[in-house]
Formats: C-alpha cells, structure tokens, sequence
C-alpha cells in the first residue's frame, strides 16, 4: 500500500514547482460506455490516481498557489442513496476529509464556484491537455487575468520517472502473481486445444490472486499469430509442433507488470525452434547486463539491433555484412519494435524519454522499464529458411534500475528452455 503521507509528499512537490500566482487542477477519469447504457469497469486516470490516491470518479483535485504557499483541495461527488443502489457507495465529502491530508474537501457540485474563486487574481494555470472534458472549459471561461497555461501532465509524468520503495513493492507484487499465470500457462499448453483457453487460465490466476485487473488485454498467439505484434483475438488452435507467444501480465492496485514468454505447444523445442530461441533469449541477457546508471535507452536500443541483425546472419535470414545491413535496416523486418518501454501506474507508462530540450534522459535509479528482443519471421516470408517460417519469439522482463545496476524483477519467472520445458511437462 502507498500511504496517504506519501501522496501527501508528491503534491508538496509538485506545489513547489508552479509558478506563483496559479492554479492546478486534476480531474478523475470519466466512466467508459461499452454499449448502451452499460459501461466497461471503471479505471481512474493514473495521473489523478498518482496525486490523490482516490479512485471514485466525478472527481477532482486542485492546487491553489499564491506568491510562495499553496493549498489543496480534493472534490468528490455527494453521498446519494439512489445513485448508490445502483452504482455503490460513495466516501463522501466528511470520510474524505478524514482519510485524505488535503487542507479541505467539498463536493464536485461546488466545483465550478469554487474555481472562480480559486483563480481571481491567478496568472497561470495548469490542467492535463489530454482531456477535453466539460470541467477542461470552465477553467477557461473563469480565468479572465490567465497568462499562460500550461500541461500539467509533463510535470506529474516526470515524477513519475523515478519509483518509491512504495511502488516497486507493488510492482513486484503484481510480477508475483503474474509468474504464477505464466507458469500455468506452461503446465497447460498441451492439454488445451484454442488460444483463448490460454487467455482464460491467465486470467483467472490474475483474479484469484487479488490482482485488481489484466494490465493490458493478454495475447495468446500460436504459430503464425505471433507475427501479429499486437494479436488480440486469442481465437486459433493450439498446434502441436508450434511455439506460442504468451504477453500478459496484471495490474496490482493500479501497478502494473509486463511478461513475455514463448512456450512449445508440445512441451518441446525443435531444433530450429531452439536455434531462433537460444539467439533472442542470448540478446536479452547482454542488453540486461548493460543497464546501469548513466546509460541511454538508445544505447540499449543500438546493441540490441547489432545483436540479432548479427543473430540473423549467423543463421542465414540475412545475408551480407552486419555494417551495411544494419545501415539498410534490413533487421528492422524481423524486428521492427523498441527493445522497451518505462512500466509502472501505465503497463506504458506515461513518462519522458527525452528532456524538454531534446537531449535523452539518461537511466536513473528507481526507474522500472521493459527489455524484451523479439523476431517475427512470417510464414509468408519464402526469403528465409523454410525451418524458420511462421514462428514468432519474444522475451520480456522487468528491470529495476538501481544505483550499482540493476534487478530482473521477473527473473523468478521461467525463461531457459530447460525451465520452460521442465514445466511444461511436469504435470505429465
């Protein structure tokens, strides 16, 4: 859990670096129509989430600072027996008050009033330029004196960069539960016949554990499928023979987790198999020993091209010298995506890459980021060794930067053949 205290902490922080004379204001996440008049579960906005702690929609938080002090105010929407019948209880203005160290608490219907109070006399403020709702309109039409307004989510995603002991507790606890589904998912894969079958037992181990939700929808892809980066409709057959690519990880009170696995069908790799697996798997391992303090995502991103491009020569999927290769992008065929992304409220999270002056931001301790290789060699492909057509790998973990190097979050979860393997036939 992350304490009220520490919310607490990223507002004072976050005070300190607006401008004097302005006003800040976070809205909650707006309620998602699936169809009709029913609506997907409801997520709040991470940045909100990140500031407040509070997960009710109808929301808001708002930061009023004069030439050096700020107050803060979190709006939340009244108690109402009816709307609580059909939609579950509310906190509350007066159980807000007591659970959140804000200077005061009103009811969203005082909002607009209070907003035209709040910024008489302000010449700056900040809002998320993300969203276009109502609120977003009555923050203009009041502000009559306004002198710039700036993103307020830039200043919050760069917080978001670095991780309290707080959140890389909640991380691993959502990689906890997530290399529990993944390992069932190898026990599995030979005694399930569709994708989705798959899919289901993920979910399910997600749920089972207390993990609030999927954080991204799982892809569950045999064979060919796996060539599809982002293969979602989790509908074919598991074929014996084939590998599947298994990306699915859950989202643990609000923090998410990032797996990839590919695992055989069958229980076992073929030679070829082997080979494609054995060079991802080699590439992975050198770019993780690279992460440390100081280093760029680009450097990551630059060896991890050299190693498969030269990966790819060594088993004859491409021809011609790795320098004039490289420099035709010839791999980016096979391996068009990034070697990973920043993870934490976001499975994407929300955060720079680059400075506000163009310059890269180097790694620092406390940020969590993804390494995950792949290949995609599509059955189509007749350019490449017929043994290699149709298979898809990718392996990915999570890796906390830390001040000697780094940690492999998920490096309990099975990757060497021999482990998956191991599994795969261990309820046999």
């Amino acid at each position: 859990m992350i304490s009220e205290k520490e919310y607490k902490q990223r507002r004072v922080r976050l005070g300190r670096q607006l401008k004097p004379f302005s006003v800040a204001v976070l809205f909650s996440a707006e309620p998602k129509t699936r169809s009709n008049d029913t609506q997907y579960p409801y997520r709040q906005n991470s940045n909100f989430y990140y500031m407040s702690g509070f997960t009710e929609d109808n929301s808001a938080l708002v930061i009023v600072k004069g030439a050096k002090k700020f107050h803060t105010f979190l709006f939340v929407a009244k108690k109402d027996k009816t709307q609580e019948l059909w939609h579950g209880k509310r906190l509350g203005k007066e159980k807000a008050k007591e659970l959140f160290m804000v200077d005061d608490v009103f009811e969203i219907d005082e909002f607009e009033v209070k907003l035209k109070e709040y910024v008489q006399n302000k010449a700056h403020i900040y809002h998320d330029f993300k969203l276009e709702y109502a609120k977003v309109k009555v923050l203009k039409r009041h502000a009559k004196s306004i002198q710039s307004y700036e993103n307020l989510a830039t200043y919050i995603e760069k917080m978001r960069l670095i991780k309290s002991k707080s959140e890389i507790k909640l991380i691993k606890k959502a990689i906890n539960i997530t290399k529990k589904a993944h390992h069932k998912a190898m026990k599995l894969s030979a005694k399930l016949h569709y994708e989705y079958e798959l899919q289901a037992n993920l979910e399910y181990i997600f749920k089972k554990n207390g993990a609030y939700s999927d954080a991204y929808t799982s892809i569950v892809a045999c064979g060919n499928s796996a060539n599809t980066l982002h293969y979602v409709n989790n509908d074919k057959k598991l074929m014996q023979g084939d590998l599947i690519l298994i990306d699915a990880g859950c989202e643990y009170r609000y923090y998410a987790s990032d797996i990839t696995r590919t695992i055989p069908v069958s229980g076992s790799y073929t030679k070829a198999q082997r080979e494609l697996y054995d060079m991802v798997l080699h590439v992975q391992k050198e770019i993780i020993k690279m992460i440390s303090p100081g280093v760029f995502k680009s450097a990551l991103q630059k060896k991890s091209e050299e190693l498969l491009c030269q990966g790819m020569i060594d088993l004859g999927i491409l021809h011609g010298e790795l320098k004039t290769l490289l420099k035709e992008k010839a791999h980016k065929k096979y391996y068009p995506h990034g070697i990973g992304h920043w993870m934490g409220l976001d499975v994407h999270d929300e955060c720079p890459y680059k400075k506000p002056n163009g310059k890269e931001i180097p790694l620092q301790p406390g940020m969590v980021m993804t390494i995950e290789p792949g290949i995609y060699l599509d059955a189509a492909d007749v350019t490449i060794p017929k043994k290699y057509r149709g298979t898809g790998i990718r392996i990915e973990d999570n890796i906390l930067v830390t001040k000697k190097g780094c940690e492999n979050l998920s490096s309990h979860i099975a990757k060497e053949i021999n482990e998956i393997t191991r599994k795969s036939n261990s309820s046999r």
